[in-house]
């Protein structure tokens, strides 16, 4: 049963304090399933901005000396609360960006369990002994944290992305000044109204929304800033890497994919079918890791686009709140755009829309941006639909002679984000693992799949090299110190 939500305005959370902006003017977000308003968030202003970063700023050492024990209690804490919340954030994220209310609260889910992991690092080294050269010296690395990060959140995931990256800065002792997606941003806020219950020190957490010329941009260039974590478009994480390494802060870069799936003569081909679909078609394609060329073994490419389109047909579209609904729509009107773009340009270079792909308008999908799952053939490498990041329900098929061929097409792309491959060949998959050229490697399993306690990244466009999640985030969100001690 869905509940009942009033419509209203959420503030910035600055220093402890819910704040409006200084300039009176809000930011509409909306429901991509009927273009009604789900909230209203502020349109902040760069003295805003300065704001959020100064508390942050005054707010570091204090929390760096409060220990790594007591940081991951309150993380704990914040756990908590967000479960006691699970239904009312998972139906604000539905309601948002258009993802199944199954698929809404699985994410949530998700998230208290990554704060729950971090929390627990709270109680783990933070540093290494290493023996000296000196017989009476000790000599030891100490972690110690960066001081004041920048968040700046996608709307796709609008709960695990933003936690996966705060989680990690806050335990190991950062501040943080957290921008998210607009069109995710009343789903933040109820995350971090979360994270305001659960008794962080003034300060230590910040939630500005705004623009991204404004607020994104501005928290880059901020002289506090000390290091700055996006996940985003390939276009503007190439312009945080530019800001921030003039001005010589830390940046951590996740930038998407292309992300291929390979299936072989050798595979279990309903197996492969269930995870493509999965892969390429749940949150309707809106996942960095979703599956988007699919390269199939020519001797089995028939059998396989035989099933593969008969289960794309039992895929209902729909309003993600309503029951027996798979997929809903695309998150926002330009992302839909997006997508019909594409559809149309693989039409017209030559690829052959074998299913969906199709508006649906009409009763219950007049006012919403809704889309069959399209599956297109005879897709060469060099076509748009198969270079591209679509970020939406569009899977291209292609054909390969064999396993050598097939690896050769699935590297051919300027991303590197995940890859699978179907095959019961441990020849073919030592291979692959080898050969691929991606950052999650997948064996018998969809491309979309990330494990929080594992290091996630990507090579080549899709990353900056570092990893989030897992001990990983360690590297990224601390500097080490070497320390040296001698007896006088």
């Amino acid at each position: 049963m869905s509940t009942t939500f009033a419509t209203k305005t959420y503030k910035n959370f600055i220093n402890n304090e819910w704040v409006d902006a200084s300039f009176e003017k809000t930011i509409a977000s909306i429901n991509p399933a009927d273009k009604e308003p789900v909230g209203y968030v502020q349109s902040s202003t760069e003295d805003d901005l300065n704001k959020a970063v100064e508390a942050a700023h005054s707010a570091k050492k204090s929390w760096r000396k409060l220990g790594q024990s007591a940081r991951g209690q309150i993380l704990f804490k914040a756990a908590n609360i967000i479960e006691e919340n699970l239904d009312e954030i998972a139906e604000t994220m539905t309601r948002e960006m258009g993802k199944t209310l199954p698929e809404a609260k699985g994410e949530t889910a998700r998230g208290i369990a990554i704060l729950r992991y971090y929390a627990g690092e709270g109680m783990r080294k933070d540093g290494d002994v290493i023996p000296s050269s000196d017989k009476d010296a000790l000599m030891f690395t100490k972690r110690t944290p960066l001081g004041v990060v920048g968040v700046i959140t996608p709307w796709n995931f609008p709960v695990a992305i933003p936690i996966w990256k705060m989680a990690p800065a806050l335990v190991y002792g950062n501040t943080v000044v957290w921008k998210p997606a607009t069109e995710g941003a009343v789903t933040a806020a109820k995350v971090a109204e979360c994270f305001a219950k659960a008794g962080f020190p003034a300060g230590v957490l910040n939630f500005i929304t705004g623009s991204g010329s404004v607020i994104g941009q501005g928290l880059i260039d901020h002289p506090l800033l000390n290091a700055i974590t996006f996940t985003g478009s390939e276009n503007v994480g190439q312009g945080v890497a530019k800001s921030a390494s003039a001005r010589g802060i830390k940046y951590q870069l996740e930038m998407g994919g292309k992300n291929p799936v390979i299936v072989t003569k050798e595979a279990n081909i309903d197996q492969a079918v269930e995870a493509v679909i999965s892969g390429g078609f749940r949150s309707s394609g809106q996942k960095c890791t979703a599956s988007s060329r699919v390269i199939v073994e020519s001797s089995i490419y028939d059998e396989f686009k035989q099933k593969l389109v008969e289960a794309a047909k039992k895929i209902t579209v729909g309003n993600g709140l309503q029951e027996g609904i798979w997929m809903g729509p695309c998150a926002s009107e330009s992302q839909f755009n997006t997508v019909i773009e594409y559809i149309e340009k693989g039409k017209q270079e030559g690829a052959k829309l074998v299913h969906g792909g199709e508006v649906l308008i009409g009763g219950e999908y007049n006012n919403g941006f809704f889309v069959t799952p399209a599956v297109f053939e005879d897709v060469t490498t060099d076509m748009a639909i198969a270079q591209e990041e679509i970020f939406g329900p569009v899977i291209a098929l292609i054909k390969a002679a064999d396993l050598e061929e097939a690896i050769e097409m699935a590297n051919n792309t300027k991303y590197g984000l995940s890859a699978s491959i179907f095959t019961s060949n441990i020849n073919s998959i030592l291979e692959f693992i080898d050969e691929i050229e991606v950052g999650l490697v997948r064996i018998n399993a969809e491309s979309a799949g990330v494990e929080l306690q594992a290091p996630f990244g990507g090579m080549k466009a899709s990353s900056s090299g570092s990893r989030e999640q897992g001990e990983a985030a360690k590297e990224f969100f601390t500097a080490i110190k070497t320390v040296f001690i001698k007896g006088s």
